[in-house]
């Protein structure tokens, strides 16, 4: 079994990029704090993840996470290994992944300062590998159509 659950900082803003077939990819790096702290300055430690996002999952994470948001991914781990023009072999882990969600508290991002862009829980549906039973989206746009007021919203 190859699964990865991740919860951390985006180093930075995603960087997405479209392949000849027009097929979106974004990257992001994590920085994921270790459990130990060092112990000569109480410092927390980090582990540094490079992750890679496809098709409606790049789209999601390009328009939504920013630098500094606290996100959680669920993917699998795939070894790149490739010959450069000199003949050099190069490897990289990447983690692909299938899902992503907002792990910063609501209170967080009602606090944060004037200027900065304010997200919402709202997951566009074609994030979603399996949707086992769940109902498709009625549009094209991927999201679920709402006919409530905000009284039924759950947060």
């Amino acid at each position: 079994m190859n699964k990865v659950i991740l919860m951390g900082r985006l180093v930075a803003d995603p960087e997405t990029r479209y392949t000849q077939n027009n097929i979106s990819v974004s990257r992001f790096r994590l920085a994921v704090n270790r459990q130990v702290r060092q112990q000569q300055e109480g410092q927390p430690t980090a582990d540094f993840f490079d992750i890679v996002a496809w098709r409606g999952t790049a789209d999601f994470v390009s328009r939504y996470f920013k630098k500094g948001m606290q996100v959680l991914v669920e993917g699998y781990l795939r070894n790149n290994n490739w010959q450069d023009q000199q003949g050099n072999r190069h490897s990289r882990t990447e983690i692909h992944c299938e899902n992503v969600f907002f792990a910063d508290s609501r209170r967080d991002r009602d606090s944060a300062p004037s200027g900065t862009p304010s997200y919402s829980n709202t997951v566009p549906g074609p994030m979603a590998q399996d949707t086992g039973g769940i109902q498709q989206p009625e549009s094209g746009d991927g999201y679920y159509p709402f006919s409530g007021d905000d009284e039924d919203l759950p947060f």
